[in-house]
């Protein structure tokens, strides 16, 4: 084990989302403080020590922020390598460069999961002809934006090769992927961290179901297999140490036939593990914060089985009506303004004892 940061160390977190804001809550519960960085609003900074309201291109804002942190992490990947390089020259950042690299585009994530050996679908860059990109992948297939895409943002299904070029229009030529369709009989992901001290600890799998490109619900535990159960912990075993990787972070897989394919990395907490709040002795984002400042992980045992629901847009009216329910925990992220399909709040209904 590492020496842990002194409490009343401060905790750079760039981004002011609603992963930024339960981080900095995580953070003062282990008795530091947090200061986002964030350009726009900010839910997380209203539960955070500071807050630095300026653009990620604000290069002497990021020199001042990093030098009034002891330890910086995200709540998102999209990060400018130019931003990266002013913080990390001054402060530690934990998970480092090197892991946001991979995940920020689709085309090196997949050739990294493909070089440790791992399954993912069939993949090509988008590049000349269409028709020959499809060839490769086969069809049914989904072209994916290679950077920015989230909740089934920046995607296009191609259901046969009429629809090619039509589908590739949506992405208003941005640089893309296309991937072939995977055979799964279901989505599940894993929550797993690595410490400072190389250390690694895995939460239970959960089961994702999605509406309109969006997570709907999460469940642990999982419907599958224990031998499925172990091998989804040792991928992510797997890429964390491959990365050197320091924190949390979030692998989603489909359940096939022939075992485990890799649908997409996160470095970071992630929506599918906030189950861990209402089934877990130690959370995910308690656990993130273990991390980077040099604590000892919690082991991610569960204590219960849970079900995760998103609060999306007009779904957050229900939020007092579901708080009434038996075993049911409410997370509101304090957003101002409700949008469809914009995450307003979670809720963790307990089901039962592990």
């Amino acid at each position: 084990m590492t020496n842990p940061l002194p409490a009343g160390s401060t905790i750079g977190i760039l981004g002011g989302g609603q992963l930024g804001r339960m981080l900095a809550m995580a953070a003062a519960n282990l008795g530091y403080k947090a200061h986002i960085f964030e350009p726009g609003a900010a839910p997380a900074a209203d539960v955070a020590h500071a807050w630095t309201q300026a653009n990620y291109d604000d290069l002497d804002a990021l020199r001042t922020f990093a030098a009034a942190c002891d330890v910086i992490t995200f709540e998102f990947e999209n990060i400018p390598a130019d931003a990266l390089d002013v913080i990390s020259a001054t402060t530690p950042l934990f998970p480092d460069r090197r892991a946001l690299e991979t995940s920020q585009d689709r085309l090196i994530e997949k050739a990294f999961l493909r070089d440790l050996g791992l399954k993912t679908a069939p993949y090509a860059p988008v590049s000349g002809d269409i028709l020959t990109v499809l060839e490769t992948t086969g069809t049914p297939a989904i072209l994916k934006t290679r950077r920015f895409g989230y909740d089934g943002k920046g995607q296009a299904r191609i259901m046969d090769l009429s629809e090619a070029k039509s589908a590739l229009a949506t992405l208003q030529d941005a640089p893309a992927i296309a991937e072939g369709f995977v055979d799964f009989s279901k989505e599940i992901s894993v929550i797993a961290a690595r410490g400072q001290d190389g250390s690694v600890a895995a939460f239970d799998p959960g089961e994702n179901l999605h509406k309109d490109g969006i997570l709907d619900t999460t469940t642990v535990p999982a419907a599958i297999a224990p031998g499925l159960r172990m091998d989804a912990v040792l991928i992510a075993s797997q890429i964390l140490n491959a990365l050197d990787y320091v924190g949390v972070l979030g692998v989603e897989l489909f359940v096939t036939p022939q075992g485990l394919v890799v649908n997409e990395i996160a470095p970071r907490v992630h929506n599918s593990g906030h189950w861990t709040q209402a089934g877990c002795a130690v959370d995910q984002f308690e656990q993130h914060i273990r991390a980077v400042t040099g604590w000892p992980l919690g082991d991610g045992s569960r204590h219960a089985n849970v079900t995760m629901e998103n609060l999306i847009g007009d779904d957050i009216s229900r939020a007092a009506t579901l708080a009434a329910e038996k075993g049911v925990q409410v997370h509101l992220y304090g957003k101002a303004e409700t949008r469809p399909g914009r995450k307003m709040a979670h809720i963790n209904r307990v089901t039962g004892p592990a």
